[in-house]
């Protein structure tokens, strides 16, 4: 199943709900960064949810940053979203291990406690940013957090990732459901109902689900109609020319010491781990522009 993200309504519009695959996407980002599990595990499901998020965007240019910084081994991860479904990050240390907790990937140890933050670039002056501390480090429950705290949105996140046994990616997916602002107590009590006896979205990505299937277990019996599908995939918009355009904006002094020693340079892309190599007469002539 090729990554893709469907959007949907629910009981006459007083849900909205997206739901992901993102297989391909997760195992993409696990080769370019070479992350041990319960990293892969974490940075799976923040560009899950940042491919969702970014999907929820109504300009062309926006750009939603979903960024976690916690005390533990990992650090933090970032990822930026568009509103295409295309989605970028990378984590601040690529290889933990702890022990599995309750027999999964410990991720909640792996970050720790800090604060999540999403900054949303809509082509205003000044972007949108809302922080708010994290609950567990699970990724979901601290996005469930944020949506209630920060945009008084009520939300329901499901976010998750399996591992094969050579630490390849088997299956990676989620969803989000919102409730409106005139959303009945029926609809939520019937939510509240369908979320208790609810599989993992491992369980339910295992089992062959779809997105769409997955959306209707979560909101079964709530008359869900499904809106949109978008493509969903990992990419960097990063480029040989960009890396150009970053070193030739270094002040001359700094310049003049890369090319003192003398040896090419090597630049990689945080987002995607892309290598790009200059040699010493090409930064010479990026010193002279």
């Amino acid at each position: 199943m090729s990554d893709y993200i469907v959007r949907a309504t629910g009981a006459n519009d007083a849900i909205r709900a997206f739901a992901i695959v993102s297989t391909d996407m997760v195992e993409e980002a696990r080769s370019r960064h070479n992350t041990s599990p319960v990293v892969t595990a974490a940075l799976g499901r923040m560009l899950s949810a940042g491919s969702m998020m970014g999907v929820m965007l109504k300009g062309d240019n926006d750009l939603v940053t979903l960024q976690v910084q916690g005390s533990g081994p990992m650090k933090g991860i970032t990822v930026t979203a568009n509103s295409k479904g295309q989605v970028k990050g990378f984590p601040n240390v690529a290889v933990v291990d702890l022990p599995p907790k309750n027999g999964k990937l410990d991720v909640g140890g792996a970050i720790d406690l800090g604060i999540m933050r999403v900054i949303k670039d809509m082509g205003l002056k000044e972007p949108y940013v809302g922080t708010v501390e994290l609950q567990t480090g699970e990724i979901a429950e601290d996005l469930t957090y944020y949506y209630a705290v920060s945009e008084q949105i009520p939300s329901t996140v499901g976010l998750g990732v399996l591992m094969n046994k050579d630490n390849t990616v088997n299956c990676a997916g989620g969803f989000i459901v919102q409730l409106m602002p005139f959303t009945p107590e029926e609809v939520i009590s019937q939510i509240e109902e369908n979320l208790k006896d609810l599989p993992s979205v491992t369980d339910m990505l295992s089992a062959g689900k779809t997105p769409e299937e997955m959306l209707q277990t979560v909101l079964k019996g709530l008359d869900v109609e499904f809106m949109e599908t978008y493509p969903a995939a990992f990419q960097c918009d990063c480029s040989r020319q960009r890396v150009i355009k970053s070193l030739a904006s270094l002040g001359k002094e700094d310049m003049d010491d890369i090319i003192k020693d003398g040896k090419p340079v090597e630049v990689k892309c945080q987002f995607c781990n892309q290598a790009y190599e200059f040699t010493i007469d090409e930064l010479k002539q990026f010193r002279r522009k």
